[in-house]
C-alpha cells in the first residue's frame, strides 16, 4: 500500500540530515581512495565491495538512527531486519552506488540516500563525490542541484542513460539512437530528474537501494520509475528487489522510450516469475502447469517470445531446466545468480 506521506515541510530536518550524511559519506569515500582500496566480490567480478562500502554504510546508519531512532532502515552492506516492514517511515541507503566505478577510478559512482513513506519514495539526496555534485528533493517541492532549484525543459531528441556494463556486453549493437552509458543508476535518475538526461531503463533487475532515492527525486521533478511491464515499483517490501528490467524518466521521454525498446526488439529479464506477472504468460501452456508455484523460474523475453528460460532450486542453487539462446541464458544465469537469495521464502515481521 502507497502512501504520499507528510507535508513536505515536515521533511525539512530530514532532508538535512540526508544532506549531511551523504557529504560526510562522500569525505570518507574520497579519503578511501586517497589511501588505496582492497576490494572483494560477492557473486562475480561484477559485483564488488570494499571495506569503504561498509564503512559509509556504517556512517549513514547510525547517523540516521541517532536522528530519528522510530524510522526503519534498509542498506544494501547491513544485515537485513523484518523489523522495517512494521514502521512506515523507512530509509533505503546504497552507500556507494556505481562500485565497480568506484573501484577502478571513474567518477560515475554515488552516494544514495532515500526516504520511503508508506512504500512511496517522498525524499531523495544523491552525492558524487569525485565530481562533487549534490542533488537533492522532496516530492511536492521539487528538485535542487547544489542548492539551486531546477527548471525542466524536456524536448527531443532525447539523451537516454544507459548501463555502461549493459552497454558494453550488449547494447552497443543495438541502433537505438541517444544512448549515453554511465554507472551508477542513481546517478543516472538525479541527473534525469535534473534535465541532464531526459530517461533510463534496464534490461537486469536491480534493488530498492538502488532505486529509491533517485526515484524520489524523479517524483519531485515530475517524472516516475516503473517495471517495463507497465507495473508500479513500491518499496519496503519484504524481499527488497524488483526483479526485472526497469525504466524511468520523463513523461513524454518514458513514452517515446518505451516505443523505441519495443521497436529494437530489447530484451527484459523477468526473475521468480509467477502466475501473477504478465511475463507468466509468454510461457507454453505445459510449462505454466507443470512450473506453478515454482519460487524461482526465470525468463529472458523480447518481442512477445522467451529467449531463455532456467529453473533452479533456490535451496540449494542447482539448475533444474536451462534452455534457450546461449548468449540470452548466460545474460539470465548472471542476474539470477546474483539474486538466488532473494527467492527464499522471506522472514515474517516480528
Amino acid at each position: 500500500m502507497t502512501s504520499d506521506g507528510p507535508g513536505p515541510a515536515a521533511l525539512n530536518s530530514e532532508l538535512d540530515v540526508a544532506v549531511r550524511l551523504a557529504q560526510a559519506a562522500g569525505d570518507l569515500l574520497r579519503r578511501h581512495l586517497s589511501a588505496g582500496l582492497t576490494v572483494d566480490y560477492k557473486t562475480s567480478a561484477d559485483d564488488p565491495v570494499t571495506a569503504a562500502d561498509r564503512e559509509a554504510s556504517a556512517l549513514i546508519v547510525a547517523g540516521l538512527h541517532a536522528a530519528f531512532p522510530g524510522d526503519g532502515l534498509l542498506s544494501e552492506e547491513e544485515t537485513d531486519s523484518p523489523e522495517r516492514l512494521a514502521r512506515e517511515r523507512v530509509w533505503i541507503i546504497d552507500p556507494i552506488d556505481g562500485t565497480r566505478e568506484f573501484t577502478q577510478g571513474e567518477p560515475g559512482f554515488a552516494v544514495s540516500i532515500g526516504l520511503c513513506v508508506g512504500g512511496a519514495p517522498m525524499l531523495g539526496v544523491v552525492y558524487a563525490p569525485a565530481t562533487d555534485e549534490l542533488f537533492t528533493g522532496v516530492v511536492g517541492r521539487g528538485v535542487w542541484k547544489a542548492g539551486v532549484p531546477v527548471q525542466l525543459t524536456v524536448t527531443p531528441p532525447y539523451r537516454i542513460s544507459v548501463s555502461s556494463t549493459e552497454h558494453r556486453r550488449e547494447l552497443h549493437r543495438s541502433a537505438l539512437p541517444g544512448m549515453h552509458p554511465s554507472g551508477s543508476i542513481a546517478l543516472k535518475l538525479a541527473r534525469i530528474a535534473a534535465g541532464e538526461l531526459h530517461a533510463t531503463f534496464t534490461m537486469s533487475p536491480r534493488s530498492e537501494w538502488d532505486l529509491a532515492a533517485g526515484h524520489a527525486l524523479l517524483r519531485a521533478g515530475g517524472g516516475d520509475l516503473r517495471r517495463r511491464d507497465g507495473r508500479p515499483v513500491t518499496y519496503n517490501r519484504p524481499r527488497p528487489h524488483i526483479e526485472q528490467g526497469l525504466i524511468a524518466g520523463h513523461p513524454d521521454a518514458v513514452a517515446w522510450l518505451d516505443e523505441e525498446l519495443r521497436r529494437h526488439d530489447l530484451p527484459n529479464a523477468h526473475l521468480g516469475v509467477t502466475r501473477a506477472d504478465p511475463a507468466w504468460a509468454l510461457l507454453p501452456e505445459a510449462d505454466r502447469a507443470a512450473l506453478a508455484g515454482h519460487p524461482a523460474v526465470s525468463l529472458r523475453a523480447a518481442g512477445g517470445r522467451v529467449l531463455a528460460l532456467l529453473v533452479v532450486d533456490p535451496r540449494t542453487g542447482d539448475v533444474q531446466r536451462a534452455e534457450g539462446d546461449a548468449f540470452h541464458l548466460e545474460r539470465l544465469s548472471r542476474d539470477v545468480t546474483r539474486a538466488l537469495d532473494t527467492f527464499a521464502p522471506p522472514a515474517a515481521p516480528a
